[in-house]
């Protein structure tokens, strides 16, 4: 008995698509988690900053709180 042919493309083109669902799902939950990546870093990024300014602020207010001194010949420590 002779298989018919359009049975097997429909078959294969079945598998084909169940296939590109299944990469589109994959590629969908990756976007969502760099997604969410995105967010925090650039929330991280914003806090840093407020935190920046906040203690550049402190620092300029006549308080009890010293500038270290800019040295350019000194090296970091464990350097």
């Amino acid at each position: 008995m002779i298989p018919d042919p359009r049975v097997a493309q429909i078959e294969r083109l079945k598998e084909q698509a169940s296939g590109l669902k299944e990469r589109l799902a994959a590629r969908d939950a990756q976007i969502d988690g760099l997604t969410s990546f995105r967010e925090r870093a650039l929330s991280q990024i914003a806090a840093q900053r407020m935190e920046i300014e906040r203690l550049r602020d402190v620092l300029a207010a006549p308080s009890n709180v010293l500038a270290l001194p800019n040295s350019s010949g000194a090296r970091a420590p464990y350097a």
